[in-house]
């Protein structure tokens, strides 16, 4: 199966980009319209975020969101057979204070969201040669299409560590130098353990381990937005978010990362991926973790 599905993507992934973006809008057009693509869990979402907005500007945040949506997907399946120079040029990487601290002989951690084309930002900094870039990974259920995602998310030299099993794959590179970029807004798989805050005005569980890996070893973050500029090419900067976090609180730095997705999202709300359903879940003072007051 993985070898059909890798032979058919490859075979997508050489359209050019003119025809790439026509399927896209054919694709967009069916997951709006027809097929109703989790439109329910995305409106709601947008309610919940956006709620000085209209219902008429929050559908059109909407459908501005499903034809970023599906460019993602066949952008990252382009992934497979575009070559160095097209990465370079169409994802732009200001790296900030990255080689500063790198040249400090320091590792470093990159917090950022899911943001299009985050699957495109991996690959070009693996392209950058100076780091030793790792990728923190959900699992996908689907061995084979699990397989394909690995397959070209490792394209550049990205070496990837699956997130259940983080801390043990990590152990081979404790005396090495890396760059580690982490998607810190997933949705935790221990809620009970989670840290707790306001988004978006509504209570959400945040994952509490890039804090908190971040303090034990007092690993400089950096923040990572990636924005849009138009169709097919995309810009993410760096931003130093704290060079010491052993010197910060708990909670603190999550707290950060909170404000900056925000404004990332605010920025650009049609790039951010709303299918997840982000506020499931409620907070409940029996639980384990902890909430974050501002």
């Amino acid at each position: 199966m993985y070898y059909l599905l890798l032979g058919f993507f490859y075979l997508i992934s050489f359209i050019p980009f003119r025809l790439l973006y026509l399927l896209s809008d054919m694709i967009w057009f069916l997951f709006f319209y027809v097929i109703r693509y989790r439109r329910k869990v995305v409106m709601y979402n947008l309610s919940i975020a956006f709620p000085e907005k209209t219902e008429a500007e929050r559908k059109q945040i909407c459908r501005k969101f499903y034809r970023r949506f599906t460019d993602n997907w066949l952008e990252a399946i382009k992934l497979l057979s575009m070559s160095e120079k097209t990465i370079r040029k169409r994802m732009q990487i200001d790296f900030g204070p990255l080689p500063e601290i790198f040249e400090s002989g320091r590792c470093c951690h990159i917090h950022l969201g899911h943001h299009f084309n985050w699957e495109w930002a991996n690959v070009a900094f693996g392209l950058n040669g100076k780091f030793s870039m790792l990728g923190v990974y959900q699992p996908i259920s689907n061995k084979a299409i699990d397989r394909l995602f690995r397959y070209f998310r490792s394209k550049s030299g990205t070496v990837l560590l699956a997130a259940n099993n983080m801390n043990q794959d990590l152990l081979a590179w404790r005396k090495k130098q890396y760059i580690m970029g982490l998607v810190a807004d997933q949705n935790p798989s221990n809620v009970r353990r989670a840290f707790w805050t306001d988004f978006f005005s509504r209570p959400a569980p945040f994952i509490p381990g890039p804090e908190k890996n971040a303090r034990w070893n007092d690993i400089p973050v950096v923040f990572a937005r990636i924005e849009r500029i138009k169709r097919g090419y995309y810009r993410c900067v760096l931003t130093l978010a704290e060079d010491h976090p052993a010197q910060t609180k708990e909670g603190e730095l999550t707290l950060r990362f909170v404000d900056f997705l925000e404004s990332c999202i605010r920025a650009q709300p049609e790039t951010w991926l709303w299918t997840h359903r982000r506020w499931k879940h409620e907070w409940n003072e029996t639980y384990r973790g902890r909430w974050l007051n501002r």
